[in-house]
């Protein structure tokens, strides 16, 4: 399985692709911060950050895309930032049928490093060690983009829970569709 991790915002969008090996291990595929101009109008910061994730989708063809879930903060406009991003994400990865799983923070952090209230250090630190990092992923929205997909990988809501369409959804034919689109992507 292939999980894009998604750390969304407008000023920095994280964005991690993970691979996952046998004997729960990962690998990194390939890790990048989608930047914006905070001078820029909203829309125009929106749309430099939806590129940036449209380009990773076409890319990577991740199987699924994991997306930090949006949570309440005392700056009003930082959680209106972070969800419009993640709302971007969610509809880049639904235009091609990818389903999407969202993971709270603490759910991340207890599925990298064993503790729901770690830091960013420690977050960071535990990405590279699971990774085989030489070092540690840099700004921490990379880091937080790449536990993302981990905790995807790890936590049975990522890999068993409950599904993100309902049954049926698509058809036998379009989900052989979709599968060999995926495929033709990855070998291009």
């Amino acid at each position: 399985m292939r999980v894009l991790g998604v750390d969304p915002g407008l000023t920095r969008c994280g964005l991690g692709v993970v691979d996952a090996l046998p004997g729960r291990r990962a690998r990194l595929v390939h890790v990048d911060v989608a930047r914006s101009d905070p001078t820029l109008d909203v829309d125009q910061r929106l749309l430099v950050i939806a590129r940036s994730i449209e380009e990773c989708l076409e890319e990577h063809a991740p199987d699924t895309v994991a997306v930090e879930r949006v949570f309440a903060q005392h700056n009003v406009s930082t959680v209106m930032g972070t969800a419009q991003v993640a709302g971007l994400a969610m509809v880049a990865a639904a235009r091609r049928r990818i389903p999407v799983a969202l993971h709270t923070p603490s759910e991340v952090k207890a599925a990298v490093t064993g503790s729901g209230r770690a830091d960013k250090a420690q977050v960071q630190t535990m990405v590279a060690r699971l990774l085989g990092l030489a070092e540690v992923p840099r700004p921490a929205d990379a880091a937080d983009a790449l536990a993302l997909a981990i905790c995807h990988l790890w936590r049975p809501a990522g890999t068993l829970g409950a599904p993100q369409r309902e049954p049926g959804a698509l058809t036998a034919a379009q989900r052989q569709w979709a599968a060999a689109e995926q495929a033709a992507r990855r070998r291009a």
